[in-house]
C-alpha cells in the first residue's frame, strides 16, 4: 500500500496546491524566490485562525557578542501563573521568516497552555551564516535567564521550541548550552525539525507531497554552512544529526509527518536521543507533510498534535 495524503489535509491543502500547479518552483540557491514566495503564505496560514485576546506582548532586546542587537518579543496571558517559560524559534529554513509572521501560533499556544513565551528574531543566512543565527539563540537565552525574576520565570524550568529550522535551531541549542555549561535549558520541544544537512537523496514514496523539498534543503544548508555543507566537517550545533554524544541533554519532544522530507532524520534522532539515556516523546504523523498543522488545521492530525504540543508546554 502506498503513502498518501491524509485526506483532511488533502482537503485543505488543494486550493493551495491548485494555485502551485502552474508554478514553476524556485531553483536551486535561489533565496530571493523563496523568501518572495513562502513568507506571504506563512503569514496567511499564521492569520488564519483567530488571534487570542488574552495574549499580551511586549518587545525586548538584547545585545550579542559580536555587538549587534536582536529583538525579542515577549507573550504572556493574564492571570497565568508564575513558573515556566519557552524560547520559541521560527522555521523558515534558517532562510526567510521573522517573529511577526508567527504571531499567530505563538499567541495561540501561549492561551493554551498559559506559559510565556519569548520569540526570538535571529539573523537569518546566507548574510548570517552559522554561527550567528545559534549565538543570537544562545544570547536569548542568557537573556531570559537574567530577567527571570523580573518576569516571574523559574529559571529551572525554561524550555526551547521551534519548528523546522527552528526546530534545528533548539536543537542545536541544547548541545551549546552543554558544550558551555548553561544555561539550564529544561525541555526542548522539536516541531518537524530540520537536523541533518545530508537529506539530499530523494524518497519517491513522499516526493509527490512534499511541501519543503530536496532542492529547498540544498539552498538551505549551504546558505547556512557555505562549503561545508554536506562535508565532514559540519558541527553538531549545526546541524544536530551529527551529534555523537546526547548525553546530559534534555528531556525532548519531537514529531513530524510521514511525508516529510526530515522524517528520517527526525526519527534517528529520537532514537539517538534514548540511546543516550534522555527521556523522549516521539510522534510520527501518517499522511502529514511539512507544517501541515498550519495547512490544516482543523484536520484531526492537527487538533491533536497542538493538544500535544500544549500538554508538553504545561508540563515544563
Amino acid at each position: 500500500m502506498a503513502l498518501s495524503l491524509d485526506p483532511e489535509i488533502a482537503e485543505a491543502l488543494a486550493p493551495m496546491a491548485g494555485a502551485m500547479a502552474d508554478a514553476t518552483p524556485p531553483a536551486v540557491g535561489d533565496i530571493a524566490a523563496r523568501r518572495a514566495m513562502w513568507e506571504p503564505i506563512i503569514g496567511a496560514a499564521g492569520t488564519a485562525q483567530p488571534i487570542p485576546d488574552d495574549v499580551k506582548t511586549t518587545e525586548h532586546d538584547a545585545t550579542t557578542d559580536d555587538g549587534a542587537q536582536i529583538t525579542m518579543r515577549w507573550y504572556t496571558k493574564g492571570g497565568a501563573a508564575p513558573g515556566p517559560a519557552v524560547l520559541f524559534f521560527h522555521g523558515g529554513g534558517y532562510i526567510f521568516g521573522h517573529v511577526d509572521l508567527f504571531d499567530g501560533p505563538v499567541s495561540r499556544y501561549v492561551s493554551a497552555s498559559g506559559v510565556p513565551m519569548l520569540s526570538v528574531e535571529y539573523r537569518r543566512a546566507p548574510e548570517h551564516p552559522f554561527p550567528t543565527p545559534l549565538e543570537d539563540a544562545y544570547t536569548a537565552l542568557r537573556w531570559l535567564h537574567a530577567h527571570a525574576a523580573e518576569l516571574g520565570v523559574d529559571p529551572d524550568r525554561i524550555g526551547v521550541m521551534g519548528d523546522s529550522a527552528g526546530g534545528g535551531m533548539a536543537a542545536g541549542l541544547t548541545i551549546l548550552a552543554r558544550e558551555r555549561g548553561g544555561p539550564k535549558i529544561a525541555r526542548q520541544i522539536l516541531l518537524m525539525p530540520m537536523l541533518d544537512d545530508r537529506t539530499t537523496t530523494p524518497d519517491p514514496h513522499i516526493a509527490p507531497y512534499l511541501l519543503w523539498s530536496y532542492d529547498d534543503s540544498l539552498t538551505a544548508w549551504p546558505a547556512l554552512l557555505g562549503e561545508a555543507a554536506g562535508g565532514p566537517d559540519v558541527p553538531a550545533m549545526a546541524a544536530p544529526a551529527r551529534l555523537e554524544d546526547a548525553t546530559g541533554l534534555p528531556p525532548a519532544y519531537i514529531e513530524v509527518g510521514q511525508l516529510d522530507v526530515f522524517r528520517d532524520e527526525d526519527t534517528a534522532y529520537a532514537t539517538k536521543l534514548s540511546r543516550a539515556g534522555v527521556p523522549v516523546e516521539f510522534h510520527l504523523h501518517p499522511g502529514a507533510p511539512h507544517e501541515f498543522d498550519s495547512i490544516a488545521f482543523t484536520s484531526d492530525v492537527a487538533r491533536r498534535a497542538i493538544a500535544d504540543r500544549v500538554r508538553v508546554l504545561k508540563s515544563i
